[in-house]
């Protein structure tokens, strides 16, 4: 009996579980298609009611790129490590945020800029920053606890 009642509740969630998934816009899979033809590996996700994140592999290298569900793209991010930053980019962090430890790196193309997103951290502050190619510090952001830069 215990082990009926388990399976039934079991297949319950399941059930549920399946109602609940969300279906990708033929718009957004049609947009993705056409800019990353080469991608990998794709996982999607709604991350909110307006924006799809697909995260992918782009030449064996870790990426995403989000879409509103008209299929218009928002943003690319491609992660590289801190050692493959451009010189005026590490002199921007080391003037303007020593004492700082870098974290998550990753290049960022949106049509509104193109550059640089930095997660940086010392003691209990956490921050991530857009930096241009030019080592202009564009924008920074104070991250909530236990938040990340996606």
């Amino acid at each position: 009996m215990k082990t009926t009642l388990v399976l039934l509740a079991f297949l319950g969630m399941s059930l549920i579980a399946h109602a609940q998934k969300v279906v990708l816009p033929n718009a957004v899979a049609d947009a993705f298609s056409q800019k990353f033809p080469n991608a990998q590996k794709v996982h999607w996700n709604q991350e909110e009611a307006d924006e799809w994140e697909a995260e992918f592999y782009l030449n064996g290298t870790e990426t995403s790129a989000s879409f509103n569900p008209a299929g218009s793209w928002l943003e690319t991010e491609t992660e590289i490590s801190r050692r493959s930053l451009p010189t005026a980019v590490k002199n921007t962090l080391a003037s303007q945020f020593a004492g700082y430890k870098t974290g998550e790196v990753a290049i960022i193309d949106s049509p509104t800029f193109s550059g640089y997103e930095i997660e940086l951290k010392k003691k209990e502050q956490a921050l991530e920053v857009q930096v241009t190619k030019e080592g202009v510090l564009k924008h920074k952001r104070i991250l909530k606890d236990g938040e990340d830069n996606d």
